[in-house]
């Protein structure tokens, strides 16, 4: 699960791209909280106090952990503040709960304006290195993972960190074939946009770091959002927004047209591109041009997003123009967007083996969507993910194939009622989830359509980035022996939240007070078990890319605990028990023989022992021989370049460059850094790459298909009913 709260924070703290702030002046403006800022503290403390499923008094003792989450955002990796500084600001360790009460807001913005300095010089010092060169003959070594050590104690310490900071971003690019004079203007430019992003910091970034981590230093998934940050929230669970239809990014202080969304007015208009800039916004054709240039992103989009129907005009420098190049005026009408990108989407995929040939039906689902504004409105054909998935499965029945595969890999959750609805697809009648309230009250959620829209061999695809929902569902399959669960264990986030609109609860004629994503319940699976902490486990397990104590609930110090609560009343309709051997003999044979499978299973080994070891040599030599050992490696494999979905390598930060044989090769650049058409090549390669999780998950599926053709027991008895779609 991944909180949208953060991006600021982690812009910040890396080599992110941004508007103008001379780097010999580091010292920032001064932020000060906004009247409502206050306001909306203070009601969301009294909105937690009485409706949060833990129930955590704002005191002095939750003061303390507020304060250690908000250093732990802030400078998570110990880069900016030292010992000093903590000591210093310790004193207001117990005065953060007075300041949300007494509505000043002071001591929590003091504590972010002390880091936006310390930021801002480190940076700064960071550029002063560069006019020095480094020895990389010494045989030093860098720790780049910081969380878990101590504060710097002294300047001259964190200077030395910083330094050796330096000096393995400057030898990664050395490595990567660059020339000192292209790596200094590169480093250069990194830094300085650094700066340029803090230059750009706003009152309500600091206000929504000190938000979260007031929430979550109750539990992990209590979340503020400012009122930029909820209407992200809301465009993702509808799956539409009012705009132009293009995917924008920032290049060089320019935002920058990264994609265009098929059937969306700009690319309709034919007079916008990919790499285009976009400079000047103007609302209406009459209207005055803004200059955008240097802006924050979520600025210029808020400009360009607008009223359906309405005319929004863009000054453009195109892809192909120099900064002095000629621009164009482009005018564009506004239109809703859906964004099919982030919808379930169908394939089907056939196996040959011998004569027999069988066909499963893959389902991506990325999220558990609902439009909530249209269905509360009663609209009829509001956009749900129960909806989409019912469809793709009617063209399946049509196409006739013999197994159904739902991947909810990396599937952060989203509406329960969803995930009740999906489950229902697949089940007659019965309940899907049990929740129990801060109460101890226990409800039951059940799927109370008769029928199902696919009774056949059915399977989940599920991974450590499979939370909240799809564990729900991935459970519910599992305890009703309905399908088999593949892949790793999943997030084992077993919470329930519910959005508060606090402008709703002050009665606020505009959107300035935020929500809060409020944890109000713990759901437990139908036999009584939950997927807190544990997760679903799957039938057939697959390597795991992450470890518990780095990804899922269980990397998290204030995690609510394993419990257990009395068994539903529910029928399994089926048990894989007497099939999972058969399977798994069949699976461990098949993956023995696939080298691809061996060689993913290396390289988890090579990158879980890097991770442990947390230390990097900045000695050129020896770096040279680790690379080259490992590009040897690789060009040994009989097929270069086919293993897995580039998974592992995102695991490990890592931005993949072809090198020989197919080999992956560190660039030294940062996201952004690189050029745009480069960028989007190298992500179409990975999204086109062989995907062995995937691969394997179908050949079980055909297995599952095969032995229930060739006259064995069936582990599925067939339900009656037909498919229908969800209300």
């Amino acid at each position: 699960m991944r909180r949208n709260w953060l991006w600021i924070l982690f812009a910040l703290a890396t080599a992110a791209q941004g508007a103008s702030l001379a780097a010999e002046t580091p010292y920032l403006p001064e932020l000060k909280p906004a009247r409502q800022e206050a306001q909306a503290a203070l009601l969301a403390a009294e909105v937690l106090a009485r409706y949060h499923y833990k129930g955590v008094p704002l005191d002095d003792a939750l003061s303390e952990k507020i304060f250690d989450q908000y250093l732990k955002y802030l400078d998570s990796e110990k880069l900016f503040f030292v010992q000093a500084d903590i000591d210093r600001l310790s004193g207001d360790r117990t005065r953060l709960d007075d300041a949300i009460l007494k509505a000043d807001l002071g001591v929590p913005f003091a504590i972010f304006n002390l880091y936006g300095r310390r930021a801002a010089e480190r940076y700064a010092y960071a550029r002063t290195l560069l006019g020095t060169g480094f020895d990389f003959q010494q045989n030093e070594s860098y720790q780049y993972a910081r969380e878990k050590e101590a504060w710097p104690k002294t300047e001259a310490e964190m200077r030395e960190l910083w330094r050796k900071r330096i000096k393995n971003d400057w030898l990664r690019l050395k490595l990567a074939g660059k020339a000192d004079k292209s790596i200094v203007e590169i480093l250069d430019k990194r830094y300085e946009n650094s700066l340029k992003r803090l230059g750009r910091v706003k009152s309500a970034d600091a206000f929504q770091a000190f938000m979260n981590a007031y929430t979550t230093a109750i539990e992990p998934h209590t979340n503020y959002m400012g009122p930029r940050a909820a209407e992200d929230f809301d465009i993702s669970m509808r799956l539409s927004l009012v705009g132009i239809g293009a995917v924008l990014a920032e290049v060089d202080e320019y935002t920058t047209i990264r994609e265009l969304i098929p059937g969306g007015p700009a690319r309709l208009s034919g007079l916008l591109k990919v790499g285009d800039r976009i400079v000047g916004v103007a609302q209406g054709e009459t209207g005055a041009m803004t200059d955008v240039l240097g802006w924050r992103l979520d600025d210029t989009v808020r400009l360009i997003r607008g009223a359906a129907d309405t005319v929004v005009l863009l000054d453009v420098l195109p892809a192909d123009a120099g900064p002095d190049g000629k621009h164009k005026t482009v005018s564009i009408v506004r239109k809703t967007i859906s964004l099919e990108e982030q919808a379930a989407k169908a394939t089907v995929h056939t196996i040959t083996e011998g004569k027999a040939t069988r066909r499963v039906g893959v389902i991506a689902l990325p999220s558990f969507y609902e439009d909530f504004s249209a269905r509360q409105k009663g609209v009829k054909d509001y956009r749900s993910a129960s909806r989409d998935v019912a469809r793709l499965l009617d063209g399946f029945n049509r196409e006739k194939v013999d197994s159904v595969l739902i991947d909810l890999r990396n599937n952060g959750g989203g509406s329960l009622q969803e995930a009740v609805k999906l489950t229902g697809l697949f089940i007659d009648k019965g309940p899907v989830v049990q929740q129990r309230n801060a109460s101890g009250e226990i409800t039951v959620e059940n799927d109370t359509q008769a029928g199902a829209a696919w009774d056949g061999p059915l399977g989940v695809l599920i991974n450590r980035g499979s939370a909240s929902a799809a564990e729900i569902f991935a459970a519910a399959i599992q305890d009703y022996g309905r399908g088999l669960i593949l892949g790793e264990t999943s997030f084992g986030k077993g919470t329930v939240q519910t959005m508060i609109n606090l402008d709703q609860v002050a009665n606020s004629g505009k959107p300035q007070l935020g929500e809060l994503k409020l944890t109000v319940a713990q759901f437990f699976r139908i036999n009584g078990g939950t997927t807190q902490l544990r997760g679903v486990k799957p039938d057939i397990a697959f390597p795991a890319l992450y470890d518990a104590e780095n990804a899922g609930e269980s990397s998290f110090d204030n995690a609510l605990p394993w419990t257990q609560i009395k068994s539903a009343k529910y029928s399994p309709v089926g048990d894989l028990r007497g099939l999972l051997p058969v399977l798994s003999t069949l699976h461990e044979a098949r993956v023995k023989k696939d080298r691809d499978f061996q060689y993913l299973q290396e390289d988890i080994a090579e990158f879980t022992l890097q991770r442990r070891k947390n230390l990097v040599s900045l000695n050129e030599a020896a770096r040279r021989r680790e690379r080259d050992a490992r590009e040897a490696r690789l060009a040994s494999r009989e097929s270069p370049g086919e293993g897995g979905r580039s998974e592992q390598s995102d695991a490990g930060g890592m931005e993949p460059a072809r090198g020989k044989a197919g080999a992956q090769r560190d660039d030294g650049l940062q996201p952004g850094e690189r050029k745009l058409a480069n960028e989007l090549a190298d992500e179409k390669a990975r999204k086109n790459a062989k995907d062995l999780f995937l691969n394997e998950s179908v050949r079980i599926l055909g297995d599952q298909a095969g032995i229930s053709k060739s006259g064995a027991r069936l582990a599925v008895r067939a339900r009656p009913g037909s498919a229908s779609l969800p209300d």
